[in-house]
């Protein structure tokens, strides 16, 4: 039994004539000017398969500068499967990700540097000093093990949060590049049921990573029936650029036939266009390579579409999550996955301020909406990111969690049948046959089945005029992470610890 999600009507900006031209436009750039490659192994595997491999400079590097043609491209993305399972420890948690169906899942994601906690403290009023109110003050914290075990807890009891993909970057004294891959993956497997993304930081890991995921899935068949992890890499640096170390991750990834996420990040008007064909165009063409990659390595790699795009403030060339731009593109790359019947990896629910708010709220439900109704089956970055993608705080992870739940109500399709508006019309005629004219008796049995909304659960203000929602929100964390963790089986720990090497001990009990 997966994980339900919520089918959507989708949303199209593109007719589908222009999604053809887009598709034009991205087989054209892969020919002219083609895609630079920093990778030997990629260029000599689209070379034996019919491209055109000219050997160039470029910064003082060899590369290799890699013409496409279009075959080699539609037969390997037809070749690539149309769903794709992300499984998980708890089955009844596992994804079905089908490209031609618009069901969508929410997951987290950025591995962000900074941690956000907020505190309660009481202020005295200058003008009059028996006036007391409390307000949240904010606390940066480095990213920790702990931090990411803690936000995995958060995953596990907050219900629209269908994946986890790590949100926290592990910064320990005790964490290095060698032991970072295993103690990410293990302290969030650890502590949630839910499938387990990320990305990998050394190639020299994965072997390790790979054996504890199928000891803990219970075994090589297992894993390869039910992959409670995945991949990303972000292989291509935009514009159209394939990067040496990524590129060979995602090529020994698709040997072993892991799921795996290839991810494009173009940011229109730096690295890409600044127009929406343009960057489409461009975005679509990069992916492209990348999945036609996987599927010339292991025909059958098991691989999403995903499409990051956004969008360079005009004052400093950061990432700007929160103009329209950023859904515009996001919506129209999930049309081009559709387009290849590929299930698209999409983002929404980012802002660009530092802190909980009424910014950070219209930004983030902003894209939660357009990007939603667009119908890709994994939207990542869905909870907790402020300041761009830096920073991860989880009581906003605990808003979204209630705001994205208020987005799947707001989109799911109305039941109208002929008994419901039968039962409609007989509701109406006896309301008017009353005095009161009032439909109030009716409604309680619409609120057990669920049909309509409960109350927002951290509305109110306090008797000072303060708005609350921020406290409760911070409550509400505090009581999730006091719930006894989803750990592993203490045998299956043991087996870990004795066959993975690199895990830290004080892991093996928190």
């Amino acid at each position: 039994m997966a994980r339900q999600g919520i089918v959507v009507e989708p949303y199209q900006r593109l007719k589908p004539e222009q999604v053809e031209q887009i598709h034009r436009a991205s087989l054209s750039i892969l020919t002219d000017p083609g895609v630079v490659c920093f990778n030997r192994s990629t260029a000599e595997i689209f070379g034996d398969h019919g491209a055109e491999v000219l050997s160039i400079q470029q910064g003082g590097a060899a590369c290799w500068l890699l013409k496409i043609p279009e075959k080699v491209l539609t037969d390997a993305v037809q070749a690539a499967p149309k769903v794709v399972k992300l499984g998980a420890r708890d089955e009844n948690n596992c994804l079905i990700l089908d490209g031609q169906e618009p069901r969508v899942y929410f997951a987290s994601g950025s591995e962000a540097n900074n941690w956000l906690d907020v505190d309660i403290e009481t202020f005295v009023s200058k003008r009059n000093p028996g006036i007391e109110v409390e307000f949240p003050v904010f606390r940066v914290e480095k990213g920790t093990v702990d931090r990411l075990a803690r936000a995995a807890h958060l995953c596990e009891h907050l219900d629209s949060w269908d994946s986890f993909l790590r949100p926290v970057n592990i910064q320990d004294d005790d964490i290095t590049d060698d032991n970072k891959d295993v103690n990410k993956f293990f302290a969030s497997l650890n502590n949630t049921t839910k499938h387990v993304m990320s990305g990998l930081t050394e190639l020299g890991q994965l072997s390790n990573v790979v054996r504890m995921s199928q000891i803990i899935a219970g075994g090589e068949d297992r894993l390869r029936e039910n992959p409670i992890i995945s991949f990303i890499t972000c292989m291509v640096k935009s514009p159209l650029q394939l990067v040496d170390d990524t590129t060979q991750k995602a090529i020994e990834i698709a040997k072993i036939g892991i799921p795996l996420v290839i991810s494009s990040s173009p940011q229109g008007g730096s690295t890409a266009p600044i127009r929406e064909e343009g960057m489409v165009a461009q975005i679509n063409a990069e992916l492209l390579v990348g999945i036609a990659l996987t599927q010339l390595v292991n025909k059958g790699t098991p691989v999403l579409y995903g499409s990051v795009p956004g969008r360079a403030s005009m004052v400093d060339l950061y990432d700007s999550y929160g103009v329209p731009e950023f859904s515009q593109y996001n919506i129209d790359c999930v049309q081009m996955a559709r387009y290849y019947g590929l299930p698209c990896y999409s983002t929404g629910g980012i802002s660009d301020v530092r802190v909980p708010g009424i910014q950070a709220s219209v930004e983030r439900l902003f894209s939660h909406i357009l990007v939603t109704l667009a119908g890709p089956q994994y939207i990542h970055y869905a909870f907790g990111l402020l300041e761009r993608t830096n920073t991860f705080c989880p009581v906003q992870a605990v808003l979204d969690d209630v705001h994205i739940g208020m987005v799947k109500r707001f989109i799911r399709q109305p039941m109208v049948t002929a008994d419901s508006i039968s039962e409609s019309l007989e509701q109406i005629r006896r309301v008017m046959g009353t005095s009161h004219k009032l439909y109030v008796r009716f409604v309680r049995s619409a609120l057990r089945s669920g049909e309509i909304a409960p109350p927002y659960p951290f509305e109110g203000e306090g008797k000072d005029m303060v708005d609350e929602t921020l406290f409760r929100a911070r409550e509400r964390m505090e009581e999730i992470l006091s719930l006894p963790p989803s750990h592993i089986a203490g045998q299956v720990v043991d087996k870990v610890f004795q066959e993975v090497p690199g895990l830290l001990t004080r892991l093996r009990d928190s």
